[in-house]
């Protein structure tokens, strides 16, 4: 295909390919979250802790009711009306996939509405405590089948690129709130060399890293390490170094193979990011404060899918 011809395919569904990645991730993510807290809290801050993560403190605020198990699972198991909740994910990536049904797969298109089908269908009883686990591990089931699927049948064009940039973004965007939140509660416990192993544990199985930093490390939890491990490791699938990095080659496939003129901004400021994590002293973020750094990159991740936006969709 032509540049000239690619352009109005791009503008069309760069977008919503971007989304799709996303939302399908973020399904996953919040399943997580929410399994993990279940196992590990000990209190009703343990729930408290997923609403700053997201970022909804004040959306679950205007329901006036208590932060615990049964009002948080609601919020981002059931209520369609909360944006960042897995019924409104699916709906999302639904819809994305509907205007993008010439370019990918039977297979992903019907998944993902069995996928839909099964969320829309849960209930109150499902969420209670002890049932919330099983229905966690159907989401996190659902969206890595989606991934499966994906990897498998997607052809690997543009459109692919797109998709894994929209990934990309989500794991590097999700580590980083994680990472902030959670540091911050253990603050109190960070100086000693090992803190709340338990609620380190739990940091790391949010996003499926206990077993890959035990590899690494196998004597017990260090925050130094615990931050090196989410923010610069070269191999864990979570890290937000190596997200970024798998966002800029796709990036420069796109430009490169694909030929598309765009990105030149998306690709400075993912390739700045990527060396600023390989060269900064996770010891000198400890000293300095790491949430304020972890927020500029907040700030900044938001920012490239911005950039990305605008190079291929034309201006929002």
């Amino acid at each position: 295909m032509s540049q000239l011809a690619a352009a109005p395919l791009i503008a069309r569904h760069a977008e919503s390919t971007i989304w799709l990645a996303r939302y399908m991730e973020r399904i996953e993510n919040l399943a997580r979250l929410l399994d993990v807290t279940k196992t590990f809290a000990h209190d009703d801050s343990s729930w408290l802790s997923i609403l700053r993560i997201n970022g909804d403190e004040a959306a679950f605020s205007t329901q006036n009711v208590r932060a615990g198990h049964m009002a948080v699972a609601r919020f981002y198991l059931l209520d369609s009306g909360n944006p960042t909740s897995v019924v409104a994910a699916i709906a999302q990536a639904r819809e994305n996939a509907r205007t993008l049904r010439a370019l990918i797969s039977v297979e992903m298109w019907l998944h993902l509405n069995v996928f839909h089908a099964h969320i829309c269908a849960l209930t109150e009883a499902d969420i209670a405590p002890e049932r919330l686990s099983l229905v966690c591990a159907m989401l996190k089931e659902g969206a890595q089948t989606h991934n499966g699927i994906t990897e498998g049948t997607f052809y690997r064009d543009q459109a692919w690129h797109f998709y894994m940039i929209g990934r990309h973004l989500e794991r590097a965007d999700q580590t980083t709130r994680l990472l902030d939140t959670r540091f911050n509660e253990l603050a109190p416990s960070a100086g000693s060399d090992e803190g709340d192993a338990g609620q380190w544990d739990a940091l790391l199985r949010a996003v499926t890293g206990y077993h890959a930093y035990r590899r690494d490390h196998p004597h017990g939890y260090r925050p130094e390490e615990i931050v090196r491990f989410l923010l610069a490791n070269t191999a864990f699938p979570r890290s937000v170094g190596l997200n970024l990095a798998q966002l800029e080659w796709h990036l420069t496939q796109l430009r490169v193979r694909h030929r598309l003129r765009g990105g030149a901004k998306a690709l400075e400021r993912v390739d700045h990011l990527c060396s600023l994590l390989t060269q900064q002293s996770c010891a000198d973020l400890l000293k300095q404060g790491l949430s304020p750094f972890l927020d500029w990159v907040q700030r900044e991740i938001a920012a490239l899918h911005d950039d990305l936006v605008r190079a291929f969709c034309g201006a929002r």
